[in-house]
């Protein structure tokens, strides 16, 4: 092979590499982007539900979903986050992938440390939410406290699951 030949192959080797790792970092920059879209959807979700005005109180539901919220929220507090992620609702499960929200709450909620107290500051009862399918909701807040946060809103978003279950269907922390 002459030079010339031998200096064109290995430039062409390279060209192609680098093709493909752009294809790779192409396909890696949308996994991210789209994670950070269904971030940023539940972010907006959890502000519009913060405004969203409430149905007609329902007693019995509302406390069958606070209920549930204490639950998942206990698993999440004890740092079970595969667990929180198995006992969350079908909807929540379609939405974010049980590696996906370990590594959320991993980077989100461990550096917040151990709850130190949180009380419940309102819940709402919705059968349409911006964003989800209509069904029967109920948004919660709680004040809570952490060892390295004083002062946090939690939001828990329990829905009744197609098996008539009250299930987490969405989590924020502001």
């Amino acid at each position: 092979m002459k030079p010339r030949e031998a200096f064109l192959s290995t430039e062409r080797k390279a060209r192609e590499r680098s093709i493909s790792n752009t294809r790779i970092d192409k396909g890696d920059r949308m996994k991210r982007n789209a994670w950070a879209l269904k971030i940023m959807i539940s972010v907006v979700l959890a502000v519009v539900l913060d405004f969203a005005p409430g149905t007609a109180a329902e007693p019995e539901k509302e406390k069958a979903a606070v209920s549930a919220a204490t639950h998942w929220l206990a698993l999440v507090d004890g740092g079970q986050y595969a667990e929180s992620w198995s006992a969350a609702a079908a909807f929540f499960q379609e939405a974010v992938t049980e590696s996906q929200w370990m590594q959320s709450l991993q980077s989100a909620r461990a550096p917040l440390g151990k709850v130190v107290s949180r009380k419940m500051v309102r819940k709402s009862y919705h059968t349409t939410l911006p964003g989800a399918p209509d069904g029967e909701y109920v948004v919660i807040q709680f004040q809570t406290s952490y060892e390295n946060k004083k002062s946090a809103v939690e939001t828990v978003t329990p829905m009744v699951d197609p098996d008539g279950v009250w299930r987490v269907s969405g989590y924020y922390i502001r």
